[in-house]
């Protein structure tokens, strides 16, 4: 009785529902300040440095050459390449602008602690075996957990690279610039991923632009800032 109402009569599709994105956890900036400050060495200040100032991940850190750091331009080159200690970028080249001051950590690394070392890599063991060698995964999460119980709070690498990318969006800056710091694929990706952030950022980039007026950001609620979702 239902045939004039069309359809193939075959089996009907089932609609798959979306799985929820995860909302990534960032750090507060009193807990990205503390991280290196509770470094021994300069080896160690300047990776989370990296981390925090570039939004790489610890895989591109890790694979990190002498040649891929432009002190005199202020760049950071992430590039795909096979590594000795197994790190690798999860996707292609991309440039970083940092901070003077990171550049300045750098050269006071190389004087202070690297000093005759004959390697390429960046990061390398300085006070374990094998020396001179290339830093490894298991070397990084072995810093960590160390780091972990002195500072009295639970982080990882990755949250660094969160962080930044949040903190860019919060300033405003386009989505599509912080998809090529990133490296991601699109800014399809960056959207969706950092769309957590909340009505007030929103409400002020639309300020930003004219399409709303501008008003004053207190609601009556003590907001720090940096705080992300999730601590």
């Amino acid at each position: 009785m239902l045939a004039h109402l069309g359809g193939s009569g075959g089996p009907a599709r089932s609609l798959k529902r979306r799985a929820p994105t995860r909302i990534p956890r960032t750090l507060s900036q009193d807990h990205v300040s503390a991280v290196p400050d509770s470094c021994d060495h300069l080896r160690d200040r300047l990776l989370f440095a990296l981390l925090t100032g570039s939004g790489m991940r610890i895989g591109e850190a890790l694979g990190l050459r002498h040649e891929d750091v432009d002190a005199a331009e202020g760049i950071v080159k992430v590039r795909s390449r096979p590594n000795a200690n197994k790190a690798r970028a999860k996707t292609g080249d991309r440039d970083i602008p940092i901070e003077p001051g990171l550049v300045r950590l750098f050269a006071d690394y190389l004087f202070d602690e690297y000093g005759t070392l004959d390697c390429d890599y960046v990061f390398v063991n300085l006070w374990s075996q094998p020396v001179g060698h290339p830093m490894s995964y298991p070397a990084v999460l072995d810093l960590v957990s160390r780091l972990r119980a002195r500072t009295g709070f639970h982080f990882s690498p990755h949250q660094f690279r969160h962080t930044y990318a949040t903190e860019l969006l919060r300033r405003n800056v386009p989505a599509e610039v912080v998809q090529k710091l990133l490296g991601h694929s699109s800014v399809a990706t960056t959207i969706d991923t950092y769309s957590h952030l909340d009505l007030r950022h929103i409400r002020r980039a639309l300020a930003s632009v004219g399409w709303l007026p501008d008003r004053p950001d207190n609601d009556g609620i003590d907001h720090p800032e940096g705080v992300g979702v999730g601590r």
